[in-house]
């Protein structure tokens, strides 16, 4: 699998270290096994309190740990079943020869978009992504963040089709996506969401605003109450996505943290 800087790892080097690290048997396993790699995109809400009260009703039966999942559903899968498999395409699974474009397409498009909405939107009066989302404003951010990501997605992942999917997933009212939820771990999330698509911009001499507004948006998230200039804040959070102190980045990030401050 081909990696962009900023992307998790390959899940094999993570079996493999476990096994060495249980013992030889284990490492001769993991050697000869057999890795599929898969991208399940479904949006799961963290159950709100009344969650588990809703089920009942609706149901008549108790259940200690309720899960809300959308309507849409997608489960994509690329890999050797040497043993066999059950016939899952019958049940909506896709099975491709690379996983990578429908992997960035989901963490760019979907993801980049959640932590986006998740720092822009709270200072905007939101508290979910639909109520996000609804904003006309918070939706040109992210038709603009969608845009700059698409442009380095691979053609035959379909983004416009996903992008006008989205729309309507983000929009579904029923699903009461916390944005506040979905700003924890902001670094983490970041770096896989947002830095490669930056990452690849710069390689093309580009410091787009779209690629640069998560992180300023994340950048006035974390220093809320803090004191301190919002460049040495900027300096901070760049350190922090592995992202140099070149001053032009440095420069532009400061402006988008400004224009969203007034806005």
């Amino acid at each position: 699998m081909r990696q962009l800087a900023g992307e998790r790892p390959d899940g094999r080097a993570g079996v493999r270290e476990l096994a060495d690290a249980i013992g030889p048997p284990w490492t001769r396993a993991a050697a000869h096994a057999s890795y599929v790699d898969t991208v399940a995109d479904r949006i799961t809400p963290w159950p709100g309190e009344d969650t588990a009260a809703a089920v009942a009703a609706a149901t008549g039966r108790a259940d200690a740990a309720p899960v809300v999942a959308e309507p849409f559903a997608e489960w994509i899968l690329c890999g050797d079943f040497p043993a066999g498999r059950p016939r899952w395409e019958d049940a909506g699974a896709r099975f491709v020869p690379d996983i990578t474009p429908y992997e960035r397409r989901k963490l760019w498009l979907l993801n980049g978009g959640h932590s986006l909405l998740a720092y822009a939107g709270p200072p905007r009066g939101h508290a979910t992504v639909a109520e996000a989302v609804a904003d006309p404003l918070c939706r040109a951010w992210l038709d603009e963040w969608w845009d700059e990501a698409s442009a380095v997605l691979a053609p035959d992942s379909g983004p416009a089709a996903y992008r006008a999917a989205l729309l309507e997933r983000f929009a579904n009212p029923r699903i009461a996506h916390a944005l506040a939820k979905i700003a924890e771990n902001g670094a983490e999330k970041l770096l896989t969401r947002v830095v490669p698509v930056l990452r690849a911009a710069r390689r093309n001499g580009r410091t787009p605003a779209a690629a640069l507004r998560p992180i300023a948006a994340w950048l006035l998230y974390e220093r809320e109450g803090r004191t301190g200039s919002v460049r040495d804040a900027a300096c901070g959070v760049l350190d922090r996505l592995g992202l140099p102190r070149d001053p032009d980045l440095v420069d532009a990030l400061v402006r988008q943290a400004d224009a969203l401050s007034r806005t």
